[in-house]
């Protein structure tokens, strides 16, 4: 389903809190006129609308004509961003540090370059505490531009100073760069093709990997280096599927932050994906004492007050709640308790719509599918599942593209749609084939499902017996085990054969483990 488009100025609208839409009024108020209160009237209009339509805009807003509202709108949306600016500098450390360079600015602009030095100087200070490198490195040059058109008896030690202090800056930003570079560049790859798939794909990112990695000592890396260097090798082994070496990875991640706990507030965003990649690694290495270790310091952090004014923050916090919640069930095999989750996920999923991107999405639609199909409704599973197939974009996740079609098919065999199976059969191997993610796991299933509309009864047991031999072989296949870690088809194969719910079969090996 394509992305309806949205207008920047209603997605704004709809984004901001009843506080910062309050502030934003008090703030209007004093700023404008009684000639200039039409694009309040404007704000009030669209605010209290579901859906952006002129004609509907119009019709309420009487004041307002036609030919006005585009430069009203320009107007509300400029208004908007100031009024958000000010309620946020007390809550963002690079927002307070910009007004301070811009405080410098305006000295600079009067002639009074004493003055602005000194806030310079002061700002940089902060900077410097809090890691913003891009900002001390603005500072300087701001620095260098002072100092050339105002001349003290001091300007010679000041000048090798200021030069030293940027060829410092300027190698440590360097080093970040390039390894924030290699960082996302691993994300991206991650984000198109998933797991690795074969050979080809291995030894593709292991080579983009081994050249790209410059020699580094990593005790003389700054805290960013190190950040984007430790997010490298989780988006590497990530890909590549080594969650052990992930989560090596992910843990020096977060042990970063810990041993620098002030960065912890000023950089959560990535403190946060940070816990996300720790417990992603515990849930696909099953290791379900850490795992819930971890989540409960995730949901400690439900408590910060600083989620109450990000809403970037707050997204984020519950987005990866909400997903390794789910994860948890699927590990306990609860997939009858993990149920209750799904009316607070499509409030979540509402309530965020405009800022919620389709890839994650589609992790919520396969969890949420995965979730009923391991408690036995496959109607509700093929719902979510269809919601997959209805995003057209499929350059993202296109794993998840693939096994949620697999996942349909198992899960309309199960409500014996048999008139409708063979279609789908042919209609997801065309497309896995498009895809170039028909591996020997995904062709031996849409076999194996082709030829179970066609068994007798009396056969079923010893097909179904013979197909789980067959793909046990292929459970530590490094390429094709990755179909396992999407679907759990021996658990599924053993209920069929024991004639018993896929939630039981599970249940019973979980517990057989921790004996």
């Amino acid at each position: 389903m394509p992305k309806q488009q949205i207008d920047p100025l209603f997605q704004l609208i709809k984004s901001i809190s009843k506080s910062e839409k309050r502030n934003f009024k008090l703030y209007a108020n004093r700023i404008s006129s009684d000639k200039e209160t039409k694009f309040l009237q404007l704000f009030d209009v669209l605010d209290k609308i579901d859906e952006y339509n002129e004609t509907i805009i119009l019709k309420k807003a009487k004041d307002i004509k036609q030919s006005q509202l585009p430069n009203l709108k320009a107007h509300l949306y400029k208004q908007l961003l100031t009024s958000l600016r000010l309620t946020q500098i007390n809550h963002d450390i690079s927002i307070s540090i910009r007004e301070q360079i811009d405080h410098a600015k305006v000295l600079y602009n009067k002639g009074l370059y004493q003055q602005s030095l000194r806030i310079l100087d002061k700002t940089k200070t902060l900077a410097r505490k809090n890691k913003k490198n891009i900002l001390v490195y603005e500072i300087i040059q701001f620095e260098k531009l002072i100092e050339s058109q105002y001349v003290t008896k001091s300007i010679e030690n000041r000048a090798e100073e200021i030069t030293r202090e940027a060829t410092e800056i300027s190698k440590m930003m360097d080093g970040i760069v390039y390894f924030s570079n290699m960082s996302i560049r691993l994300y991206g790859l991650y984000l198109k093709v998933g797991y690795v798939r074969n050979e080809k794909d291995l030894l593709m990112v292991k080579e983009f990997f081994n050249t790209n990695l410059i020699p580094h000592d990593i005790e003389n890396l700054s805290f960013f280096e190190k950040l984007y260097l430790f997010q490298s090798y989780v988006w590497y082994y990530l890909i590549i599927q080594d969650f052990l070496m992930c989560y090596k990875y992910a843990k020096k991640w977060v042990d970063l932050f810990l041993l620098n706990p002030e960065m912890i507030n000023i950089h959560m965003d990535l403190y946060l994906k940070g816990l996300n990649n720790v417990l992603v690694a515990l849930f696909y290495t099953n290791h379900v004492s850490n795992f819930k270790k971890h989540l409960r310091l995730l949901r400690k952090l439900e408590k910060e007050d600083q989620f109450k004014h990000n809403s970037n923050l707050n997204i984020l916090l519950h987005m990866f709640l909400f997903v390794h919640r789910i994860n948890r069930h699927f590990m306990e095999g609860t997939f009858d308790k993990g149920l209750h989750l799904v009316p607070k996920i499509e409030s979540f999923l509402e309530e965020n719509k405009m800022g919620m991107d389709n890839h994650r999405a589609l992790i919520f639609y396969y969890k949420i599918a995965c979730l009923y199909f391991g408690n036995g409704q496959y109607r509700e599973a093929i719902k979510y599942l269809n919601r997959i197939s209805d995003v057209r974009d499929t350059s993202l996740r296109g794993d998840i593209h693939c096994f949620g079609r697999i996942l349909n098919l198992i899960s309309h065999y199960e409500l014996e749609n048999t008139e409708l199976l063979e279609y789908q059969i042919r209609s997801t191997y065309r497309f896995l084939a498009k895809m170039d993610d028909l591996q020997e796991v995904q062709k031996y299933i849409l076999r194996f499902l082709r030829k179970l509309s066609s068994i007798s009864p009396d056969q079923l047991k010893d097909e179904l017996i013979k197909s789980r031999r067959d793909l046990k072989k292929w459970v530590n296949d490094p390429y094709e085990k990755r179909a396992f870690l999407y679907l759990d088809l021996i658990s599924w194969l053993d209920a069929k054969i024991e004639n018993r719910p896929v939630q039981d079969v599970i249940m019973e090996k979980i517990n057989k483990n921790r004996k």
